[in-house]
């Protein structure tokens, strides 16, 4: 049980997300066989998309508040340049189809994208709660399956290509 709270908890991280949290669970899969891939993979979706409506509706909210206080304002003030650019450069490349930008920018498993930075970008767009909390669940089912078929290849056969 202890296994699943970790992963869960890993999967919570801002910039970490499921990205870390299913290599995580493979690891402990091949120390533990009956530490259930399916499980885990459930509980880390949770996990990555638990804080999503909390981030849209009072994330920018709280930054907003603190970009000026004496000892969090610099990284309040970065947290928002980073979801002003990240939405400004999801609207710039998505024109109208900005949900399916949202849905690939949440789901490529890249450095600075994930379920944290799209929801931020998208309230700061004024995508609409229902839509974006949709556009980054289907982000995040595209970036586990990716990152699951990562390691299960093992990273050497996808770098050695």
């Amino acid at each position: 049980m202890k296994n699943y709270i970790y992963i869960f908890l890993i999967a919570m991280v801002p910039l970490i997300e499921l990205r870390g949290a299913i290599p995580v669970a493979y690891a402990i899969h091949t120390a533990d066989p009956s530490f259930s891939l399916l499980w885990s993979y459930i509980i880390i979706a949770i996990g990555n998309i638990l804080p999503v409506p909390f981030i849209y509706l009072f994330a920018r909210k709280v930054l907003e508040w603190g970009k000026d206080k004496k000892y969090i304002g610099k990284f309040f003030s970065w947290c928002l340049e980073k979801g002003e650019k990240g939405g400004q450069k999801l609207q710039a490349k998505a024109g109208r189809g900005l949900y399916w930008a949202l849905v690939l920018f949440v789901g490529i498993p890249l450095p600075g994208t994930g379920a944290w930075t799209g929801t931020l970008a998208a309230s700061f767009l004024d995508m609409g709660f229902k839509k974006s909390v949709i556009a980054v669940i289907g982000g995040v089912v595209l970036a586990s399956v990716i990152v699951g078929v990562v390691c299960t290849l093992g990273f050497g056969a996808v770098f050695g290509i």
